[in-house]
């Protein structure tokens, strides 16, 4: 079978690469065509296009860049017509995928969606053209399904595929005895910071995150940096303070961490489902959040952990609360405050029990599959 598949950022590399390893165990035959990254291309995929030159964050961000983001839908849409792949599997990226999905329709060319669209916390007009467009759609959030129900609109809650990508305990500790050796560091206790995968992100959050260092002198700080984005540009921001980075090890480093500043986003359910405290920050561009503020309508966090929780498991510190002191205060509830410590623990053990087994690239590739063998009615 024929599969295009179309992944814009890194967690979405990281998802579609998994459920194209449980393809290929069904389907010895797959053959992949992708927008998306190294993941993926690690699994056979041809990459058209790298997500580094996709993401774009934010309202501001996407307008001030939209030739470029014109230009690629094109590309894409030429390039899968010219593929004629048995179905299109569009993962997350919504701004993108859903444009696609639509165009997809149009040329009879089956439509699977793995890990839906954020819509049941703004723009909830796009399940129009969901259920118009898309053939399948693969939830990974429990609370999603029901979403969907009332809307008549049926969907397969397939689990978190995040629970797929952990490492195994014994492959956890057998990174962990390396760890520190390999990337020179000291005995200290670490404190990690994962400030993002897109330029704009980190160059907003670093700065903020290593100044903490002054203030927890008996902790080492480790970056945890991306290999698609040059290391000059995080020793820019980093400048001459002592802040060790490791490159494409954030579940080693977390596996070592006591506690950690996480930019919102995926990062923020790694870190609770490998147990380690952590403040969730983000700073953006004031013109995106003042949009953003007054789109979404009932929706109290931002983070993962505390969606899926449906209670404030960690705390958010988000535009001007992420300032120094804020940041210093509850970083030190983190390390020195057993209440806060056992509140956050017990927090996540409730939220991984929401999330339930492991499993879901498998069940994804079984939605994919039987889409594609579904005769049309």
């Amino acid at each position: 079978m024929k599969y295009y598949i179309v992944a814009g950022e890194a967690s979405g590399d990281l998802h579609a690469s998994n459920l194209m390893k449980a393809l290929k165990r069904k389907d010895p035959d797959a053959d992949f065509r992708c927008w998306g990254g190294d993941l993926m291309e690690q699994q056979g995929g041809e990459i058209i296009k790298h997500y580094r030159d996709l993401a774009f964050m934010g309202f501001f961000e996407v307008f001030t860049h939209l030739r470029t983001v014109l230009n690629n839908l094109a590309v894409c849409k030429v390039d899968i017509l010219l593929y004629e792949p048995d179905v299109l599997i569009l993962v997350d990226f919504p701004g993108f995928n859903l444009r696609i999905a639509e165009f997809a329709k149009e040329n009879g060319i089956k439509v699977a969606y793995y890990i839906s669209p954020q819509i049941w916390a703004w723009k909830k007009n796009r399940i129009h053209k969901i259920k118009a467009c898309v053939d399948a759609m693969m939830v990974i959030l429990p609370f999603e399904e029901a979403f969907y129900t009332q809307y008549n609109y049926p969907v397969h809650y397939v689990g978190h595929p995040l629970l797929d990508a952990l490492p195994k305990e014994e492959d956890a500790e057998e990174q962990s005895r390396r760890f520190r050796e390999e990337n020179h560091l000291d005995e200290r206790p670490i404190i990690a910071l994962l400030p993002g995968s897109r330029k704009q992100e980190i160059k907003a959050m670093l700065p903020r995150m290593i100044r903490m260092q002054e203030r927890f002198p008996d902790y080492q700080f480790v970056v945890s940096t991306v290999n698609w984005i040059p290391r000059s540009f995080y020793n820019k921001l980093i400048g001459k303070q002592k802040i060790a980075t490791v490159l494409s090890q954030t579940y080693p480093l977390l596996h070592n961490a006591t506690a950690a500043l996480v930019t919102s986003g995926t990062a923020t359910l790694e870190t609770a489902l490998f147990k380690v405290p952590q403040v969730v920050c983000y700073r953006g561009n004031w013109i995106s959040y003042f949009i953003a503020k007054h789109l979404i309508k009932g929706i109290n966090y931002i983070s993962l952990v505390n969606l899926i929780s449906d209670a404030p498991v960690v705390t958010e510190l988000i535009q001007a609360d992420f300032n120094d002191q804020r940041t210093a205060n509850e970083l030190d509830a983190l390390l020195h405050d057993p209440a806060t410590q056992q509140r956050i623990s017990q927090g996540y053990e409730k939220m991984i029990q929401k999330l339930g087994h492991s499993g879901a690239s498998d069940r994804a590739a079984e939605v994919v599959l039987d889409l594609i063998n579904r005769k049309e009615s």
